[in-house]
């Protein structure tokens, strides 16, 4: 009998005892791979409850409410490390001449700028870094016609507010619609012509906006 081993005073074949002792020995595995950190992917795993909001994300704007507050607008506000457009409405009488009308629209889009965002839009991630007080006025004798000229000069602004206006200020009525906008400030400094680029629009920390000086009325 040398293929059968007894059991329980049965004879019981020699490969039949090997197949017990496997069967016996897996749940003695299972405990080992559960010691080892191994878990099964078929348990459900609580990660938490979703956010509450998506991050600069707003709700649909009220068309018809926005069109009887008055001209419909868009500002830029700083969105994680993007700028965004928000969207706003501001009010302008009636056959106010061109020139006067881009110098206003400008003044009404930089005091959205300076404004704190609504309740809203702080849960959403949005914040503004253009300072309240500053002023913005049309050109002067020589200066082209569409030059905005601000009370604080552009290269005293930081790269975040600076490209807040020029991307607010190019996509506007203040300007001539190119994607560009020509700014001074308060001194004899020359003009510069800045344009509100995909790269200012992604990453507008990283460097001033692109410009280039203008000579010409």
């Amino acid at each position: 009998m040398g293929s059968e081993r007894r059991h329980r005073g049965r004879a019981v074949p020699a490969r039949a005892g090997l197949n017990v002792r496997r069967l016996l020995a897996l749940p003695l595995l299972g405990l080992l791979a559960a010691g080892c950190g191994i878990r099964s992917t078929e348990v459900p795993t609580d990660f938490g409850p979703a956010p509450s909001r998506v991050r600069c994300s707003l709700s649909e704007p009220d068309t018809a409410t926005q069109a009887s507050r008055g001209l419909a607008v868009q500002v830029f506000l700083l969105c994680g490390s993007s700028l965004v457009a928000v969207d706003r409405s501001l009010r302008v009488p009636d056959g106010t001449a061109d020139s006067a009308r881009r110098v206003l629209v400008a003044q009404r889009l930089l005091d959205q700028l300076a404004e704190t965002p609504s309740a809203a839009e702080r849960e959403a991630g949005y914040q503004t870094y253009v300072r309240g007080g500053m002023t913005v006025s049309g050109p002067r004798a020589k200066d082209p016609e569409d030059t905005l000229r601000l009370s604080t000069p552009p290269a005293e602004l930081s790269a975040y507010a600076l490209a807040q206006l020029v991307c607010t200020f190019s996509d506007s009525a203040a300007a001539e619609g190119d994607g560009s906008v020509i700014l001074g400030g308060p001194t004899t400094t020359p003009l510069r012509r800045y344009d509100c680029t995909d790269e200012v629009r992604a990453r507008p920390g990283s460097r001033q906006p692109a410009s280039s000086e203008v000579t010409g009325g």
